[in-house]
């Protein structure tokens, strides 16, 4: 009744003024169906009208791009950063019967299932998806849309092996030797995706309990483990910013290139580089998708195509250091000259669903109890 109260008052101010005024929409009585999505009211015209894209931390895109799409649909979007991929999505799975955005982008294939069995996504099959290659659908029902991938690796600085004369690894196995103790910092893979993604290559290497041992030895060799990404390459790597204690990290075969584009004087190579050895990466592709109960349908279905299309597509190599889906969409020349390719990474295995849950758990009392 307050919020009928409420729009009535500014309706009646509106007309009073005779000038444009931003009403609040009201959602709609009943979340929408997967299968046949509800009518929902036209705005009135020269409305703008609010878009909540819930993310994780590493969201970024350029200004002028997003301002293109505000300014083609009238809109004013609004970007809800949530905290890594996991904690991202743990948010959404818990407010999803009052959801607090109206698009969630972030959630990827280490998670997307965990996300589709939640049901927190209605299905939107955008006409962009036929510039998407097949290996990168995953969801057969088009709740969650692929929108890029990259390959999460270990980075290392080349100044630190340089001044230790120190090989660099070439193996997972070789982590396990006592010249590299203490030297790598890795994401918890409950809270974080690429620490979940690096988990799952291991596992791939190792097998089921397999796995637990190489873990138990890797903590044996002095590992770190921190919660998320952020963390992991700002504070504790030493290549970065931060200058941290550990010069070999969990992260991304691009994340060289992004070391040259932000760098504070230009350089001619970068300062790091990635393990791309067959085994020792895995190829994580993120999703985005239309959150069920959204009051802003029609917007949502724009913004989903607005981020296949093109244009965000090749904004987001220098932004976000991942590579677009869309076939059309060309890659900078400083992926070209710096990113890494992967040899052979690992993908999500068949069994991710039923067993990921019991995988975390194992690997946190093997590592941190």
């Amino acid at each position: 009744m307050k919020r009928l109260f409420s729009t009535l008052l500014l309706l009646t101010i509106f007309l009073a003024s005779c000038a444009p005024a931003a009403l609040p929409q009201q959602p709609p009585a009943s979340v929408l169906s997967t299968d046949q999505p509800a009518a929902e009211p036209v705005p009135p015209a020269g409305e703008t009208r609010t878009l909540t894209v819930m993310t994780h931390d590493s969201f970024a895109a350029s200004e002028g791009v997003i301002q293109e799409f505000e300014k083609a649909n009238n809109a004013k979007i609004t970007f809800l950063k949530s905290g890594d991929t996991g904690a991202a999505l743990n948010k959404a799975i818990l407010s999803k019967d009052a959801p607090l955005a109206d698009v969630f982008y972030g959630v990827d294939n280490t998670f997307l299932s965990r996300a589709l069995d939640a049901g927190i996504f209605d299905s939107y099959a955008s006409p962009l998806l036929d510039k998407v290659p097949d290996e990168f659908k995953l969801d057969l029902k088009n709740r969650a849309l692929p929108v890029d991938y990259g390959d999460v690796c270990i980075n290392y600085s080349k100044a630190f092996f340089a001044k230790n004369d120190l090989a660099v690894p070439a193996s997972l196995d070789d982590l396990l030797n006592p010249e590299y103790n203490g030297l790598l910092v890795v994401e918890n893979p409950a809270t974080s995706s690429p620490g979940l993604a690096f988990l799952l290559a291991t596992i791939q290497k190792y097998g089921d309990p397999g796995y637990l041992d190489y873990w138990r030895a890797l903590r044996a060799n002095g590992l770190v483990v921190v919660d998320g990404w952020e963390t992991a390459y700002y504070t504790n790597f030493s290549a970065s910013s931060g200058g941290g204690p550990q010069p070999m990290v969990v992260s991304y075969a691009a994340s060289p290139a992004a070391e040259v584009v932000f760098a504070a004087t230009p350089l001619d190579e970068s300062p790091t580089a990635s393990v791309t050895a067959p085994g020792t990466c895995f190829r994580q592709v993120e999703f985005v998708g239309i959150l069920n109960g959204t009051g802003n349908r029609d917007l949502a279905e724009k913004f989903v195509d607005f981020m296949l299309e093109v244009p965000f597509q090749e904004d987001m190599p220098l932004n976000m250091f991942v590579y677009p889906v869309n076939s059309d969409a060309m890659l900078p020349d400083v992926f070209d000259k710096f990113a890494q390719a992967a040899t052979e990474p690992a993908a999500a295995p068949a069994d991710l669903a039923a067993n990921r849950d019991a995988w975390i758990e194992a690997w946190t009392q093997a590592v941190l109890r």
